[in-house]
């Protein structure tokens, strides 16, 4: 194996020279989520394949948001890689921000991209970053529990049902929590989340007048069924948790339900990780009874290069190898096609050794299902499910998301909370020229 990586090290450098190319250090900023993690420890088969050396700055979603995009607004030039998603994409491509990636080799197969991911990260039909991995949101449950509670969780559950079976699941004498969400403040984080559950409620952020709308009764609906279900059913100090602290809960048999991102399905199922790797059930993201929109969303962290990187060719190479065929293949031989990174490509659900993976089709199906065009159940003036595909939204939803934190951490009421959502949101949209 030694002499073998060898030898394809050394081919890879002979072509560099041949080619005049020059082997680079590329830095790469990302997230630190299961799959990100996994794909550092494979850099040594890119590093390998191309001479190029690799540097990781690997930052919790929050803060992985903050430093890139102080990065790319102010021309900081600190990384060759950025790891964004949805919302930044198609702007940042408009901005002139990004290196358009409109010459990716035939190889590559830009059109085996499903059409929802290439989509979401184009602008003006340019794709301007490549899916790492795609999601949605669906439900995650223990089978054991939901068995014990003596209920049949529905494929397409209501968010009556899941109240329902959270607390009769709860059993606080062995720390076992109905049901763990998302409270963490962040516009990507809780706010992610409450905005696909105020539209699974008819909920929206905006009228078509930009006037914000939190002082509708379908927002003070939603917000108190989640604050009690979590009171009811949630772990103590939910406030704070997001996507990683979710996911531990989970592995660990303490939350009988967890709603959130796909590519969890892998990790709550790998042996190696989860006490429950056996035990776990899916279902399409609730819906309240009586509204058509369900609480699913769309999102792809995806590799995008910032324009002014004097190492635009290495980290378009980077990004052909990582979000490539090969790759999913690669982690596939290694780790078993359960563990591949899922939801970007169309050729992936076609593939007969993934096709029976317990949790492709719910995890396809709620991509398919998951219309970024057509968010809430009233007309918006806006694209996006889990966020407003305008400039602005991420500053307004982070300082809202931290007034809805303070709810469920018990320092204010849902009222006081929505009144304060409702003044702050309307003043930056005045100020930002959109009333």
């Amino acid at each position: 194996m030694f002499l073998k990586n060898a030898l394809r090290a050394a081919t890879a450098l002979s072509l560099l020279a041949a080619a005049g190319a020059q082997a680079e250090t590329i830095t790469i900023a990302t997230v630190n989520n299961g799959d990100m993690i996994r794909m550092q420890k494979y850099t040594s088969d890119f590093e390998a394949k191309t001479g190029h050396k690799v540097e990781w700055v690997t930052l919790e979603e929050n803060v992985l948001r903050q430093r890139v995009t102080t990065d790319i607004s102010t021309k900081g030039g600190q990384f060759d890689i950025m790891t964004i998603g949805m919302y930044e994409t198609p702007i940042w491509g408009k901005n002139g921000w990004l290196v358009p990636l409109d010459d990716l080799s035939a190889d590559y197969d830009v059109n085996d991209l499903l059409p929802a991911m290439r989509a979401g990260l184009s602008h003006d039909g340019t794709l301007y970053a490549a899916p790492f991995y795609g999601e949605s949101s669906m439900v995650m449950y223990r089978t054991d529990l939901m068995e014990k509670a003596g209920l049949t969780m529905p494929e397409e559950p209501t968010w009556e049902f899941i109240r329902e079976a959270a607390a009769k699941m709860t059993d606080r004498a062995n720390d076992i929590n109905g049901i763990c969400l998302r409270g963490k403040a962040g516009w990507g984080e809780g706010g992610a989340f409450i905005t696909v559950t105020g539209n699974s409620f008819g909920a929206r952020w905006f009228d078509e007048e930009w006037n914000a709308q939190f002082d509708q009764p379908e927002w003070k609906e939603a917000l108190t069924f989640f604050v009690d279900m979590m009171k009811e059913s949630g772990p103590a100090g939910y406030a704070t948790n997001g996507f990683n602290e979710n996911l531990s809960l989970f592995q660990q048999g303490k939350c009988g339900i967890w709603i959130d991102a796909t590519v969890a399905a892998s990790f709550v199922t790998n042996p190696n990780d989860s006490t429950v790797a056996d035990k776990v059930g899916f279902a399409m993201a609730p819906h309240k009874e009586g509204v058509s929109k369900k609480a699913n969303w769309l999102w792809a962290w995806a590799l995008a290069i910032p324009a002014g990187t004097a190492k635009a060719d290495a980290a378009k190479q980077f990004i052909e190898w990582a979000t490539s065929k090969d790759y999913i293949e690669l982690v596939a031989a290694n780790e078993g096609w359960a563990n591949v990174p899922p939801g970007a490509r169309t050729s992936l659900y076609e593939n007969p050794n993934y096709k029976d993976i317990p949790f492709a089709q719910m995890t396809l199906k709620s991509i398919l299902a998951a219309d970024p065009q057509n968010c809430c159940e009233k007309p918006v003036p806006y694209t996006g499910i889990q966020f407003v595909a305008i400039p602005e939204f991420a500053g307004i939803a982070t300082d809202v998301s931290q007034e809805f934190a303070a709810v469920y951490a018990g320092q204010q009421s849902v009222d006081e909370a929505l009144a304060k959502a409702q003044a702050i949101t309307n003043d930056a949209m005045e100020a930002a020229g959109y009333r």
